[in-house]
């Protein structure tokens, strides 16, 4: 009995793992609304084999601030656009903000998993969050872009962004 547990288990285990491997994602998938946050990408795996050398992730606009934190053997570019819908930051109205942060380098080997972190202000509204994702592959990409329809999950989808779900703030003086 306890070689079958623990057979069962191991399987279990590596079937997680797989899983936990086979898209890119948020280390954490919820945060508070209105809140500074930081976004950890994980990349999980190459292109059919071939080392990531590029990772690019698309900001949405309502969210606001993004500073990318550097990584050792990666070069970090910003691209900074004109916002629709200007807000205020710190006194400031901010007219253009960053929409895409890229890291290019490496290389990261299709063996290997890293992780790309983003720090930034979350909108004051809950719901999810999705952040498109393209990985750069030294044969090939992978274009992390697919948002589920209403009332469909990402279950069925190939190549489903990664999401975050923004919850409700918590209310002022309530404790636990």
């Amino acid at each position: 009995m306890k070689k079958f547990l623990f057979i069962s288990m191991f399987t279990a285990s590596s079937l997680l793992a797989q899983a936990a491997h086979a898209h890119v994602t948020l280390e954490q998938a919820t945060a508070a609304a209105g809140t500074y946050h930081k976004l950890t990408f994980k990349i999980g795996h190459g292109c059919e084999g071939s080392a990531t050398n590029a990772v690019r992730v698309s900001i949405p606009e309502n969210v606001s601030g993004a500073k990318p934190m550097p990584k050792a053997g990666w070069k970090i570019d910003t691209s900074i656009q004109p916002l629709s819908v200007p807000y205020n930051s710190h006194g400031k109205t901010i007219t253009q903000d960053v929409r895409e942060v890229s890291w290019t380098g490496g290389p990261l080997p299709d063996a290997y998993y890293d992780e790309f972190s983003i720090q930034v202000k979350l909108p004051e509204k809950a719901g999810k969050v999705y952040f498109k994702v393209t990985q750069l592959c030294e044969k090939g990409r992978l274009d992390w872009v697919e948002i589920p329809a209403d009332g469909q999950t990402a279950k069925g989808l190939k190549t489903p962004a990664p999401v975050l779900e923004v919850l409700e703030k918590a209310e002022a003086g309530h404790h636990h």
